[in-house]
């Protein structure tokens, strides 16, 4: 154990325990907080601790009341709990699913919670730092690959399903192909549709000139890029 062994029933130990998911939990939470996003500083940490209590629980049944205890029973509910406490935090809206990361993040901080409940302080740190760290480098990687990415996802809205052929047409001549579409239901006066579009172009382009491809048309109403 790196940091050492906590995982015998002493008072050290629980207080230990406590103050590691504390700080745990704040740490994530602050990355959170700081870029304003649903579950900041206070609920990632009362997750974690939340969870953190689940453990001593269990663990205080088994050294108080042997043959009780049922160190999986507790913990799996803390899991799939906490899941639909994620789900609260996912949004649709203007096409884009929101709230993903911060649903994510708070059942990976009950993890660390469970995992420093029993004393396995070294996972849970581990776990904290490569979360940390995820998050804050993963989205420039994420950044550079979209930019150099032959592939482009959009939303055009249209007066009228009729005028798609006309905008397919103008991303053919730009040898722009369409790897994937979906069509939406009619959105305005039952005439209109809105339409998903996966691109695929052979050379490396940006957004502003796909923009002038898909407004060729007059019909195109809206064109939003995920």
């Amino acid at each position: 154990m790196i940091f050492g062994n906590y995982a015998d029933w002493t008072v050290q130990n629980i207080i230990i325990r406590i103050v590691v998911a504390t700080v745990l939990g704040g740490l994530i939470g602050l990355d959170r907080g700081m870029k304003h996003r649903g579950a900041g500083t206070k609920t990632i940490t009362v997750v974690c601790l939340g969870a953190t209590l689940v453990m001593l629980t269990e663990q205080y049944i088994q050294v108080n009341f042997p043959g009780l205890a049922n160190m999986n029973r507790l913990a799996a509910q803390v899991i799939s709990g906490v899941g639909f406490i994620g789900v609260g935090t996912i949004i649709i809206a203007n096409h884009r699913v929101r709230g993903l990361t911060t649903a994510a993040t708070l059942w990976a901080s009950a993890s660390v919670g469970l995992a420093v409940g029993i004393g396995f302080i070294d996972g849970g740190v581990l776990i904290t730092a490569m979360m940390l760290l995820s998050l804050h480098v993963l989205p420039y990687a994420e950044r550079f690959a979209t930019k150099n990415s032959h592939y482009c996802s959009v939303f055009i809205d249209l007066e009228r399903g009729q005028y798609l052929h006309e905008v397919l047409q103008n991303l053919k001549e730009a040898d722009i192909s369409v790897d994937s579409m979906e069509m939406s239901k009619p959105t305005i006066k039952g005439e209109g549709i809105a339409v998903h579009l996966v691109l695929y172009a052979k050379r490396i382009v940006n957004n502003e000139e796909v923009y002038g491809i898909l407004m060729k048309s007059d019909k195109v109403l809206s064109v939003d890029f995920l």
